[in-house]
């Protein structure tokens, strides 16, 4: 009898649901036809309560400037530097990988596009879908914590036909590979971000290329623009999005969205502003908006989309903010990545986000308790960096031919690896 791996309801294809409930779980793989005897609903019919607000604090949040902290770091990686838990959000960047799919209905509804024949309006809601992952950085000016090498994050939403696995597979540079899996299509990425401290402004530079495959084989791929975080030393900290994204394909179509930089007298900010062009370079849809609040198309195509010159049609459009506020400015999605019942507890790998000590204490708001963890952590993340160096290999991703880590599935394996024991004497 043991727990469960990271990934192991994950790789096979044949289980169509969760064993979230049994703490222990025998070898042999329970087939399908055991499911009606057990009384566990299949993933479509499956009703899931998840939380809407984060615990109350324990104690106060206290208050420190950040220039005290990095002003001796101007120009400097500040990946390398050891930041107080003051200035994290209590989720990890694994978890905030899966967030980038609040609104993976998108995804669904260029599924059903491309299967009807319609392949411009499902590069539409592609481009729709790399917009909308920006809306939850808006008001977001506090840094996720940073993974462990062979950290994880395993997700299973079966309301939005979601399942996720996401792994630190490297710690210099430091890169996160994801894979995740929806109602006919599959995405994988790995994400590194070059972070630089710029005077009064810190920038992102992601490196990296998304991947996305629907079932019928047709393929996209884009990659993230340049974030940048202002006035980090006076006035209201604010974060901004720049750069031009293009999103590729096999088939008919190519997309091109211009993210606009906001000057400091200009008042309309966050634009966005694109079009779809077809095999000949004849643009066939306009599209427009802003990424922190919705994204419309235009087109008067002719056999393509009924549309009037000038109208416009939504793409896109954010949620609602949580009825429970939160100093941290969590969307109602993002407060449900760190949710630990105790039965998920049970069944989850000691390398896992949510078992974290000092990500735990700071959503409980035990300040001193997450500082003194997670400085810990960090210190002794240099066995990493020895980890690497003697030829550590990731547990659920590999290298291909081009470099990008891919998912792989490791059925049949069932002990956890030196990396997973590690991990569980680290967060003791």
């Amino acid at each position: 009898m043991r727990k469960a791996t990271a990934g192991e309801c994950f790789v096979d294809p044949n289980v169509g649901y969760r064993l979230v409930g049994l703490s222990d779980m025998d070898d042999e793989v329970i087939s399908e036809s055991q499911t009606a005897e057990m009384n566990i609903m299949s993933l479509e019919d499956l009703s899931v309560k998840r939380r809407n607000k984060l615990p109350d604090p324990i104690e106060k949040e206290k208050r420190i400037s950040l220039w005290s902290v990095i002003k001796d770091s101007i120009g400097k990686d500040l990946t390398l530097i050891c930041l107080p838990v003051y200035f994290n959000e209590p989720i990890s960047s694994l978890q905030r990988c899966f967030e980038e799919f609040e609104y993976s209905h998108l995804l669904d509804q260029a599924h059903e596009h491309g299967k009807a024949g319609n392949s411009l309006m499902r590069i539409l809601k592609v481009a729709a879908f790399a917009v909308s992952g920006y809306s939850s950085t808006e008001n977001r000016h506090r840094k996720p914590f940073n993974p462990l090498l062979g950290e994880t994050y395993e997700a299973d939403y079966p309301e939005k036909g979601l399942r996720f696995l996401s792994e630190k597979v490297s710690h210099h540079p430091s890169i996160m590979a994801c894979h995740c899996e929806g109602k006919g299509w599959k995405f994988w990425a790995d994400a590194n971000i070059k972070l630089k401290y710029r005077g009064s402004s810190i920038q992102l530079d992601p490196v990296g290329t998304l991947n996305l495959e629907f079932d019928d084989g047709e393929i996209f791929t884009w990659s993230k623009v340049t974030t940048r975080i202002y006035n980090l030393i006076l006035g209201n900290v604010r974060c901004d999005h720049h750069g031009t994204m293009h999103i590729r394909g096999n088939g008919q179509y190519y997309c091109k969205l211009k993210f606009k930089e906001r000057s400091i007298l200009e008042r309309c900010s966050h634009q966005v502003n694109g079009f779809v062009e077809d095999a000949s370079g004849k643009k066939v849809a306009q599209i427009s908006g802003k990424w922190d609040d919705s994204l419309y198309y235009h087109s008067n195509e002719e056999g393509n989309l009924d549309a009037k010159e000038g109208e416009k049609f939504l793409l896109w459009r954010r949620n609602k903010p949580p009825v429970y506020r939160n100093c941290y400015n969590l969307t109602s999605f993002a407060i449900t990545l760190n949710e630990l019942s105790p039965v998920l507890e049970e069944v989850l790998p000691p390398t896992d986000s949510r078992l974290r000590p000092d990500q735990r204490h700071l959503e409980n708001g035990e300040i001193d308790k997450a500082n003194a963890k997670k400085l810990r952590l960090e210190k002794r993340q240099r066995m990493s960096t020895r980890l690497q160096e003697t030829g550590w290999k990731p547990r659920w991703f590999h290298r291909d031919g081009d470099g990008a880590f891919r998912y792989t599935s490791l059925r049949g394996l069932r002990e956890f690896d030196s990396i997973s024991l590690i991990l569980k004497s680290l967060i003791r």
